[in-house]
């Protein structure tokens, strides 16, 4: 086994306040885009994950009012797939649809591109994988006028082959998700926050900036995601911070504790499996019930929030020059008892 070196989270960092002119978070603009020739334009660059616990038509919708994206599952019937496209299309939302790399996806893709979808995710566990990286290179062929979103992937060459392929934006982030058991299962994986910083270096390099990063797992807050922008990321993808909301797919349950709580699982998890096709094969996620916790829109006001603050520690007036301006140290574990609230109350 060779070794790979040593690698940064985000909890390893914390970024450097500066000099700034910014008067209120409420000046910063948050606009982003992903993509290039086939770019989606994005006034708050978060994107809802594909999770049959996080995103149906309701969150499209929010997404889309708020200014982000939803990304719908494929754990659902093509048809019920289809259906939901169309009538999301009817109220104008620009939204992604989720499709696997196989089983004819092409098919399904022709389908859906009738319907008028013009933004696809390949949506697979290791997106450096050979069938990923084929079914982004076949469905690029296909069509030159769809934003192609794909991965996971953890290196600056499982980014580089799926950019290659045809991609117009890539996830990435390998085993970091809140429902994620990858890295327990498998061995595998990388702290998402190196992986940014590794793929934002090798785009540089090589003249791929106009191929996105989407931060995808292992973000919990706004913070996160600040860390992510200022390490390259052009957008964020969060699945556990908007489950539990009234938009999120699934009832409002009472526990033993009579706390209102919602489910939320990961999609490799053996619920998420066998719902959606009877069977289990290796589980790499957990289910379980978090706290119910009202309407998306108050959660996506905090990360636009945070997302302003953020940018006024670093003196930038808008988010896309995060990157280039911020500052970041590398800090000890114990900053992070310091960095938690820490009032006690008698």
């Amino acid at each position: 086994m060779i070794y790979a070196g040593e690698a940064l989270c985000f909890d390893d960092i914390l970024m450097v306040p500066q000099q700034s002119s910014v008067m209120s978070r409420h000046q910063v603009n948050l606009d982003m885009t992903i993509g290039f020739d086939n770019t989606i334009f994005l006034s708050l660059p978060v994107i809802a994950a594909p999770m049959d616990t996080v995103c149906d038509v309701e969150m499209c919708i929010t997404m889309a009012n708020a200014g982000g994206i939803g990304i719908l599952h494929r754990y659902m019937s093509y048809e019920d797939q289809i259906a939901k496209s169309l009538l999301l299309e009817s109220k104008n939302i620009g939204f992604g649809v989720a499709i696997s790399s196989n089983n004819g996806f092409l098919n399904h893709a022709k389908n859906l591109y009738e319907c008028g979808t013009r933004c696809f995710l390949i949506d697979t566990a290791n997106g450096h994988g050979r069938y990923a990286v084929n079914a982004v290179k076949d469905l690029r062929d296909k069509y030159d006028d769809i934003h192609i979103m794909a991965g996971n992937v953890s290196t600056p060459q499982g980014f580089a082959s799926l950019a290659s392929a045809g991609a117009d934006s890539i996830r990435v982030g390998i085993g970091g998700g809140a429902a994620c058991t990858t890295r327990l299962v498998s061995g595998h994986g990388m702290p998402t926050l190196q992986s940014i910083i590794d793929i934002e270096k090798w785009r540089m390099d090589f003249g791929m900036s106009h191929v996105s990063i989407i931060a995808d797992g292992g973000i919990r807050n706004s913070g996160d995601m600040v860390k992510s922008f200022a390490a390259g990321a052009d957008a964020v993808m969060i699945g556990s911070m908007l489950a539990g909301t009234d938009e999120a797919p699934g009832d409002i349950l009472t526990n033993e504790n009579g706390q209102n709580v919602k489910m939320f699982r990961g999609m490799a998890s053996a619920d998420a499996q066998h719902a959606a096709t009877g069977k289990v094969s290796v589980s790499e996620g957990i289910s379980t019930y978090i706290p119910y916790k009202g309407s998306a829109v108050e959660i996506l006001k905090q990360i636009r929030g945070g997302l302003g603050s953020g940018c006024s520690y670093s003196g930038c007036f808008n988010l896309h020059e995060l990157s280039t301006f911020s500052k970041y140290i590398k800090v000890s574990g114990a900053s992070l008892n310091e960095s938690r609230p820490h009032a006690v109350s008698h």
